[in-house]
């Protein structure tokens, strides 16, 4: 009976280290989802800011030769 009971008890000691484990990595993977959230709307204003100074070269004027050639 004493051999029954020291396995319930490894068993309980096992799932909670589990529970605790997978809250761990739980709250690990929510850190994480907020810095890939936080770099794709970097990323998001890069692109459109790059996209804008891109449109504006096109607009500049054209170099051409001076008038002394």
């Amino acid at each position: 009976m004493a051999d029954t009971e020291d396995r319930l008890i490894r068993l309980e000691e096992t799932v909670a280290y589990q529970a605790k484990t997978i809250e761990e990595l739980s709250d690990q993977l929510t850190e994480q989802w907020k810095v890939v959230e936080q770099t794709r709307a970097k990323l998001d204003r890069l692109t459109e800011r790059f996209l804008s100074l891109e449109e504006q070269s096109h607009d500049a004027v054209p170099i051409t030769k001076p008038p002394h050639y």
